[in-house]
């Protein structure tokens, strides 16, 4: 149960999202220690636009790999045509094709924990769907300003069946 208000969220779309590698740097995260993804991007930002087999120029925030007790990895990366020549530093993934519900966030990058917890604990238990096991991932537009922590962003939650 959660004291946030429900805020009425709804899915921009629904959309089947295609399979894609995210690549980056990656760390393992607890609800406690989330905070630090901040920190995570900042490392990685000078590296947008010069990883080598970028495809476009958004950028993917995927949170992969619970572990049961709460942690999870989470990649802050772009897309990538392959994962071979990497530099050793980074993490990558695959995602497979699947069908997602798309969010869209308003505001600044520090409101992002409010639409997390009303998709949570609002709009899927009285959406009558279920969460996939596979990875969200967030997906910033190529408008998406680091400096500013404001633009396009998106929450891409998998869905089953």
């Amino acid at each position: 149960m959660s004291d946030a208000p429900d805020t009425g969220l709804q899915p921009d779309r629904f959309e089947q999202g295609p399979a894609l590698i995210v690549a980056g740097f990656g760390e393992r995260y607890t609800l406690e220690t989330n905070s630090g993804i901040a920190a995570l991007w900042k490392d990685f930002q000078p590296y947008l636009g010069k990883v080598p087999g970028q495809v476009g120029h958004e950028s993917y925030g995927v949170c992969c790999n619970p572990d049961g007790e709460g942690g999870f990895e989470y990649i802050a990366g772009v897309q990538v045509e392959t994962e071979k020549g990497l530099p050793d530093e980074f993490r990558w993934i695959k995602l497979a094709p699947r069908r997602y519900a798309v969010f869209k966030h308003e505001g600044h990058i520090s409101g992002i924990g409010q639409t997390f917890q009303s998709i949570w604990n609002d709009w899927l238990p009285n959406s009558g769907l279920q969460v996939a096991e596979a990875p969200e991932f967030e997906r910033y537009s190529s408008d998406y300003d680091p400096l500013t922590d404001t633009g396009v962003l998106e929450v891409w939650l998998p869905l089953k069946g």
